[in-house]
């Protein structure tokens, strides 16, 4: 059975709440690259450390290996 994209994207990723999130995640990145730069961050993702994506403060991000991250966010 194959995925109705348009149907998750208007049930869910088109919602404010979502998109706020995922903008808020968006400029976690920017905000990283700024300090650390590009070449850094290649291949990592950005793990806020109390899962709440629209705190970006400096203190609740770090850097990390793609799998670290998105194997913690699981459970």
């Amino acid at each position: 059975m194959a995925r109705d994209y348009k149907k998750e994207y208007e049930n869910y990723h088109k919602k404010p709440e979502q998109r706020r999130r995922n903008d808020s995640r968006k400029a976690a990145r920017r905000l990283m690259v700024k300090k650390h730069g590009k070449a850094k961050l290649a291949g990592k993702d950005i793990d806020h450390k109390d899962r709440n994506p629209r705190n970006n403060s400096t203190r609740n991000l770090r850097i990390q290996s793609k799998k670290v991250n998105r194997g913690r966010n699981q459970s």
